[in-house]
């Protein structure tokens, strides 16, 4: 594999369960993902998006194929090396933000510099979501929208290679969701950050560099944008 590609994936399955009742989450995805891209995983629910990125970042594993992040194979690694892969690779963002209630914006972000190898500072992650002002708030203390920005200023804030956003949206209204996107388009821009983005929001695929339609556990087809829209111009 070349190292402009972040991901590639070979034969990759899951299934879960045995016999009548196993379910085939991935049924042999075969897949590029070039480094430093949005690229949005699309299709309805279970249709295996999901299951691929848990695998990509190293939370699951596969049942047969294989997963490289650059030249390594995750599927070959250790419980201890995928931790490592986590911990100094890759940063989650997910549907329900998983701040802790008790603690600041800021404190919440401190958790993740405090383990990682590389870290942004903290006041730096959360400028670049624009909560500068908001720094020692509590989450009760904010929207929606601003906790999902928490949420991703701790997440970049171990300063990652990739980013994996489950239904980052998902949970929030059109102005606020588009505030989100921005926020995600800045880290790939500023940061360099391939960003993966899982949802069933066929209108955020306009916003990405490659959108890879999954139906099954397959791949039905992979969409190369020519020209991108911005956030704002995506009709929710």
């Amino acid at each position: 594999m070349t190292e402009e590609h972040t991901f590639r994936t070979e034969g990759l399955t899951k299934t879960y369960g045995e016999g009548v009742a196993a379910v085939h989450a991935l049924r042999g995805v075969d897949l590029d993902i070039p480094r430093g891209e949005i690229v949005v995983l699309l299709g309805p629910s279970g249709s295996g998006k999901s299951t691929l990125l848990n695998i990509l970042g190293g939370l699951d594993r596969a049942t047969s194929g294989d997963a490289f992040f650059e030249s390594d194979n995750l599927t070959e690694m250790s419980d201890r090396a995928l931790t490592r892969y986590r911990r100094d690779h890759v940063g989650f963002v997910f549907q329900f933000y998983n701040l802790m209630p008790s603690l600041t914006a800021r404190e919440n972000v401190e958790l993740v510099t405090e383990i990682a190898s590389d870290p942004l500072g903290v006041e730096e992650a959360l400028s670049l979501v624009g909560l500068e002002e908001r720094m020692d708030h509590f989450p009760a203390q904010m929207s929606g929208g601003e906790q999902q920005r928490v949420a991703i200023a701790r997440a970049i804030a171990k300063n990652p290679t990739v980013l994996f956003c489950d239904e980052p949206t998902g949970a929030l209204d059109s102005t606020t969701g588009r505030a989100v996107l921005h926020v995600l388009n800045d880290v790939n821009a500023r940061l360099g950050a391939t960003v993966l983005i899982v949802t069933h929001a066929a209108a955020t695929a306009s916003m990405a560099h490659r959108v890879i339609h999954f139906a099954d556990g397959a791949i039905r087809e992979v969409v190369v944008n020519e020209t991108r829209l911005s956030p704002d111009e995506i009709e929710w």
